[in-house]
């Protein structure tokens, strides 16, 4: 006996139900832990940096319905913004500090093993992020955590850092400090005013060096102008008389609005006469 075309569709969209809970399709950028009752059986498009792109193990994937389950895990680097935290150094100054990682979860099986999910482990690397940040930069000087040769500490501190995380599943692929200041209030104040009078005592230095040099130059042009002019005047006083007359004629006649009241026969005007008047 024939079913009717009802029970033909009952059974179409029963097979379509079955069929559509075992196949899962995992992107390329997420892997996939499937669990058995409970309990992680596989993992499809596992994070293998020697396998490329579309080489991976996405697709369509297998899995028994109703008794097995899917998670996803992103296989991208995740960003792990850290909230600021004070860090005492090591010469007992404070410095509020915002630093911030980047991670990728490389087993994903350990991780759910161990914490469950990709919260879990963000709020467990935070933990461990903020714990050896302190530890490190306790032991840096104050100097040295504002100058760029501070990138080397963050090396270390990102080793140190992945010898935890991989025991999550987790690698640190980056640690960088976005910003490292003093917190707000007296300490940044005094620090605001060592700095004044630093620049302060370095610029003085700068002038009196410079008054110094100048000094210095002047004396030895004024030495080679005397030794010229007492050269020239061996040579020609004439022309020496007169060459001394210009420059005071120039001296008292610069601005232009000069007046001079002076006697005919004044050796100041000897100039204005003329040689053959003078003869």
């Amino acid at each position: 006996m024939r079913l009717p075309w009802l029970g033909w569709l009952a059974l179409a969209v029963v097979a379509l139900v079955i069929l559509s809970a075992s196949v899962v399709i995992v992107p390329e950028n997420t892997q996939a832990i499937i669990t058995r009752l409970g309990k992680p059986d596989r993992i499809a498009n596992e994070y293998d940096p020697a396998k490329p792109i579309g080489n991976s193990g996405a697709g369509l994937t297998i899995k028994v319905p109703f008794i097995e389950n899917v998670i996803f895990v992103d296989k991208r680097i995740r960003d792990l913004d850290m909230p600021s935290q004070t860090v005492l150094s090591i010469d007992q100054r404070r410095l509020v500090v915002d630093a911030f990682a980047r991670y990728r979860i490389v087993d994903p099986l350990r991780m759910y093993v161990t914490r469950g999910s990709a919260e879990n482990v963000a709020t467990q690397l935070s933990n461990v992020l903020a714990s050896r940040l302190r530890n490190e930069l306790a032991n840096q000087p104050f100097a040295a955590l504002l100058s760029p040769e501070r990138g080397e500490l963050m090396e270390n501190i990102q080793r140190s850092v992945n010898r935890e995380a991989g025991k999550v599943g987790v690698e640190i692929v980056d640690l960088r400090i976005k910003r490292a200041d003093l917190p707000l209030g007296a300490p940044l104040e005094s620090a605001y005013g060592r700095m004044r009078a630093a620049r302060n005592q370095e610029s003085l230095t700068i002038l009196a060096q410079g008054q110094k040099q100048a000094q210095l130059i002047t004396a030895d042009a004024d030495a080679t102008a005397a030794k010229i002019y007492a050269e020239s005047f061996g040579q020609d006083a004439e022309f020496y008389g007169f060459y001394r007359a210009m420059q005071a004629y120039r001296a008292a006649f610069a601005d232009g609005r000069a007046n001079l009241v002076l006697s005919p026969d004044n050796e100041f005007l000897k100039e204005f006469e003329g040689r053959s008047a003078r003869r």
